[in-house]
């Protein structure tokens, strides 16, 4: 047993760590979810760029950003951050029926190629609010289609008693770009000239974990899962082999390729193979289906509504209404922001994810998000900053809070939110369910990246009430987490049916399908017997 596997056996304790070979924790898996994981990269990346870009003197300028208080201001500002956002859910929604018929490694390959298409035309915008407008919605819908294949692919290859651990990779790269980007604002603020080049470069540099998504992708296997699909199961299980670092005749390996065959053989039992339509049918006609879909939204709503993005996106900006003079000592503050929520997700993700579990995770920080929103919202109403006053003792503390809430938010919904929508759908769902759940996530992403610079503005003295609001949404979360969430570690993605019930088409769907589901059925039967 290598030191990787030891420590994961100390670290993890679920009953298949316990149990599973130790060869399957070898470094492939890892390998192939860190390739994956810099779509999210991009995801953070560019996502918290623009927060710190609109606020550098040459961008305010050239871009016509004028007066911060004034609600004209806070309106342009939001139109050039959103729009991102906007493209990231067209890209989201698109992304199930591509991923589905040309595989998740290529779509992958594909988005990052788009990404880099729109981060070209934002670095070449000069001033033009047009091409600005455009070269981030173009890369939006390459980032929000990456979020949607991303966590995919990895649920797909991840072993079951780390598949928390990898699928949560996914955050903890959205929190490291993000964190890359905080900190390259911060230091073009204090060793770039006043020029163009001191936003360009920040707006250019956005394209390197696009090329490094190309480049690993173009070295990984497809998902053997969507291979199974396709019915190309010498491929499925040759990959299957690889990646779990064992023989193709060990018993885990065809266990493993078992629940593959036998979930297939139910889903085709089920609805045969199925058009897009036969598919939604299916999603939101069967109870266990639906169930499984409404969770994966409800909780992608939560999460944006915890107030996260708003703080990621105008960090620079919070800081400052929080007293915090001068545009470096405000992107300095975004910088510690970003390591914080690194070093609190790494925690989540080693010592969380699949020993607490889910569940766990996300109803106690519900409550400490909650505190600390409502004590940062209580403190600009009792006490508001004043400029040119020192900073006051209660102030430090309502700072301390930001750092404290993007921790609570990394031990919690900031990762798990990913791993149940990736986790809990069957199978030949598990596309649409995810491109629903990230396309609700960048719906409600570009709701709040819209309306928080007018709320700051708008909602109460020096906006004391954007916090309160978001306060009690996460309050309201340990509600729904409690009645509708079950616990997912440890349990293979074949066995989620126990969970969430078993997914029993109506009559009707198998009306004018039987004689396809049974010729299906049989089809995959011989192959796998031929393969076994």
């Amino acid at each position: 047993m290598g030191l990787s596997q030891k420590l994961l056996r100390k670290i993890v304790r679920n009953k298949a760590m316990a149990t599973d070979p130790a060869e399957i924790y070898g470094w492939r898996v890892y390998l192939l979810a860190c390739s994956a994981c810099f779509g999210a990269m991009s995801f953070g990346w560019d996502s918290s760029v623009i927060g710190g870009v609109i606020v550098l003197p040459p961008f305010v300028r050239d871009f016509g950003l004028g007066d911060r208080n004034s609600v004209a201001t806070a309106n342009l500002a939001a139109n050039i951050v959103s729009t991102l956002q906007a493209g990231c859910f067209l890209g989201a929604l698109i992304a199930s029926p591509l991923t589905d018929r040309f595989g998740r490694k290529w779509c992958l390959i594909a988005t990052s190629l788009v990404i880099i298409i729109g981060v070209i035309m934002q670095a070449a915008a000069s001033g033009k609010l047009a091409a600005m407008y455009v070269g981030r919605f173009v890369a939006g819908v390459g980032v929000g289609a990456a979020s949607a294949v991303n966590p995919i692919y990895v649920s797909e290859n991840s072993p079951r008693a780390i598949r928390g651990l990898l699928t949560g990779l996914y955050q903890l790269f959205i929190v490291t770009g993000g964190m890359i980007a905080f900190w390259i604002n911060y230091s073009v603020s204090i060793h770039f000239p006043d020029g163009p080049i001191m936003y360009i470069f920040p707006l250019a540099i956005q394209a390197l974990p696009a090329a490094l998504l190309c480049g690993c992708m173009l070295l990984c296997h497809e998902s053997p899962r969507w291979l199974a699909r396709k019915d190309r199961w010498e491929d499925c299980k040759r990959i299957l082999s690889n990646i779990r670092n064992l023989p193709p005749t060990h018993p885990y390996v065809q266990e493993e390729f078992q629940e593959i065959v036998d979930q297939l053989e139910q889903d085709r039992r089920l609805i045969g193979d199925a058009t897009y339509w036969k598919l939604q049918k299916e999603m939101w006609t069967i109870p266990g289906n639906r169930k499984r879909v409404l969770i994966s939204i409800t909780l992608m709503i939560c999460q944006q509504m915890t107030g996260t993005n708003a703080i990621n996106t105008y960090a620079p900006t919070i800081f400052q209404n929080l007293g915090l003079t001068g545009t470096s000592t405000s992107l300095f503050s975004t910088g510690i922001y970003g390591i914080v929520k690194v070093v609190s997700c790494i925690c989540f993700l080693l010592f969380m994810a699949d020993s607490l579990g889910r569940r766990r995770s996300l109803l106690w920080t519900s409550i400490a998000q909650g505190l600390a929103m409502f004590y940062i919202g209580l403190y600009v109403r009792i006490s508001p900053p004043r400029a040119g006053e020192e900073v006051p003792p209660a102030g430090y503390f309502a700072l301390v809070s930001i750092f404290l809430f993007a921790a609570f938010f990394q031990f919690g919904w900031g990762p798990a939110c990913w791993i149940l929508a990736s986790e809990i759908p069957a199978a030949r769902l598990r596309s649409l369910n995810v491109s629903y759940a990230a396309a609700t996530q960048w719906l409600f992403n570009f709701v709040v990246a819209r309306a928080v610079p007018t709320m700051l503005v708008t909602v109460g003295s020096d906006g004391y009430g954007t916090y309160l609001i978001f306060g009690s949404f996460c309050f309201s979360m340990f509600v729904f987490v409690w009645f509708f969430i079950p616990e997912t570690k440890g349990v293979s993605l074949e066995a989620m049916d126990q969970l969430f019930g078993v997914t029993e088409a109506p009559e009707k769907a198998s009306v004018d399908g039987d004689d396809v589901q049974e010729t299906s059925e049989k089809d995959t039967k011989v192959q796998q017997k031929e393969i076994i």
